[in-house]
């Protein structure tokens, strides 16, 4: 009798399956919410930076920091956050993300000066760092396999959607309100994503991990802030000077010290095993070379648009519109090639549009129309999508479950170091062509020298394109001057664009080399 009772009892609860219980879809809003106001807060600001430069009287250097200060400090804690989650619970985590993104932002609208601005925004990337792995752990947890690619291709949009309307929000709230609102916005976003999560996300730990590496967490950080920090001050340095050289010798010898580290550690940060899978590290390249293009067009295109055309910052981001609708379309075409043909060619294709996009940026000029930049930026949402979308089912796809979040932390973290390195790279490239051509295009335009320290504004002053006002000067010498201002910007940025193109021609090569990966639980993870 006891057998046959037995045979017919339904069988004891799951532990492991009570954390995938609760509202999967409800989990899915209120992690996407948490997700699109980081990443809102990552394009958003490239509307602002014009402005939040002449009202706090920022440099080029300031508004590169603004920035990539953000991405930095998303870069350097979301492995550390990954892997925090897995200890202490992916929710609690995400929770204290939420408010802590949410007061910040508060705080950062409240700044009066360029450098509290900077100190509350990296202050800001760490909270947000607490999110977004949590965001890709939650899911896991909370979707059964045959329905987890569906949530991750949605998340996905939401990344994608965010960063694109970034600069449509940004515009019509600098605009027609203050660039503080831009900030200001995240805080009832944040309340709702923060009652939401409390409701209805379940706890979710791997608790076969013990402790942190924090000497990793330190290696790292210091590796990746000497390397930005090198490039964006090389320009104001000069790339020979000692001081440049020591951040980026440093750079070097900290990021050996933390790869050596990894091998030994007993519970690393970044189990380096983690990349023995093609797949894996392909698309953590790609993460990073995808965000370089992305981030580092909008950054210097918001200045095209209104120091160069004089647009206002809602006319900018209209002007960016294209990519945006482009978004709606081109997220869910790309999970559905992805699923067909494979990351592959889904992935390399899409990079090559985005080269092509790129070069058509290039070309960009003072007569430009509105078509001239519409097409470009239409064809680069069908180009990064697949590699939104395919480089996270890659890497999150062929991870260890009890590595979700270091695998989240991975993913996201190669976003932020892309657009970090984009922003820095480009914009030294930028301000090194300015300073190269500027001398020639004044004296070409017969203007009188100037002394150095007066020089020296000018160049700022064109690095951003940013009219100069010449109090009582002439109507004809006011044009010259800001004539040669637009025309060395326009040179710094073609160079910029054309190095763009070629980072996304290698990224397409790179992409020839992915492979079909293991499935995720028994759910296809539309690999080719």
């Amino acid at each position: 009798m006891a057998q046959a009772k037995t045979v017919t009892m339904p069988p004891p609860p799951d532990p492991g399956r009570s954390s995938r219980q609760g509202h999967p879809w409800l989990t899915l809003l209120a992690v996407s919410l948490g997700v699109m106001m980081v990443m809102l807060d990552g394009t958003v600001v490239s509307i602002a930076n014009p402005v939040i430069g002449r009202e706090l009287n920022a440099s080029l250097s300031d508004l590169q920091w603004v920035t990539s200060g953000y991405l930095l400090a998303l870069a350097v804690f979301l492995i550390t956050a990954g892997k925090l989650g897995d200890l202490f619970g992916h929710k609690r985590l995400f929770v204290i993300g939420i408010a802590g993104f949410a007061l910040t932002s508060l705080a950062i609208g409240l700044s009066d000066s360029i450098t509290w601005l900077i100190a509350f925004r990296v202050l800001q990337g760490l909270f947000g760092a607490l999110l977004q792995p949590a965001a890709l752990a939650l899911l896991r947890a909370a979707f059964p396999a045959e329905k987890l690619n569906m949530a991750i291709g949605v998340w996905g949009a939401t990344i994608g959607l965010s960063s694109a309307a970034g600069p449509i929000v940004g515009g019509l709230l600098v605009e027609n309100v203050s660039w503080q609102s831009v900030f200001f916005i995240n805080v009832p976003v944040g309340i709702v994503a923060l009652i939401v999560g409390l409701l209805v996300i379940k706890e979710s730990r791997a608790a076969s991990l013990s402790r942190i590496d924090w000497l990793g967490v330190v290696l790292l950080s210091g590796a990746m802030f000497c390397m930005v920090w090198a490039i964006i001050k090389a320009p104001e340095y000069g790339w020979g000077d000692a001081r440049t050289l020591g951040f980026l010798a440093g750079a070097v010898v900290i990021g050996a010290a933390f790869v050596y580290w990894q091998t030994k550690a007993a519970e690393p940060l970044i189990p380096l095993s983690l990349f023995s899978n093609v797949s894996v590290a392909i698309g953590t390249v790609l993460m990073v070379l995808m965000a370089f293009s992305m981030f580092g067009a909008m950054f210097f295109l918001t200045f095209y648009f209104q120091g160069v055309h004089g647009l206002s910052p809602l006319d900018s981001g209209l002007r960016m519109l294209p990519m945006s609708a482009g978004m709606i379309v081109a997220s869910p075409l790309a999970g559905m090639a992805i699923g067909r043909f494979g990351p592959k060619i889904t992935i390399s294709a899409g990079m090559l549009i985005t080269a092509v996009s790129m070069f058509m940026l290039s070309r960009l000029g003072l007569e430009s129309e509105y078509i001239d930049s519409a097409i470009p930026f239409a064809l680069l949402a069908f180009g990064l999508s697949p590699v939104m979308v395919g480089a996270t089912e890659i890497i999150v796809g062929n991870a260890p479950e009890e590595l979700s979040g270091v695998a989240g932390g991975v993913q996201q973290s190669a976003m932020q170091v892309g657009g970090s390195m984009g922003t820095a790279v480009l914009g030294a490239i930028v301000a090194a062509r300015v300073a190269d051509v500027l001398p020639g295009h004044w004296a070409a335009a017969k203007l009188q020298p100037l002394p150095p320290e007066q020089m020296a504004g000018v160049n700022e002053a064109a690095s951003y394109a940013q009219a100069i006002p010449i109090p009582g000067a002439p109507e004809s010498i006011v044009q010259a001057v800001n004539g040669v201002v637009h025309m060395s910007f326009l040179e710094g940025m073609q160079l910029g664009f054309t190095v763009s193109t070629g980072v996304a021609v290698l990224a397409a090569l790179l992409a020839l080399f992915v492979r079909a990966g293991r499935k995720t639980e028994g759910a296809p993870v539309h690999m080719g």
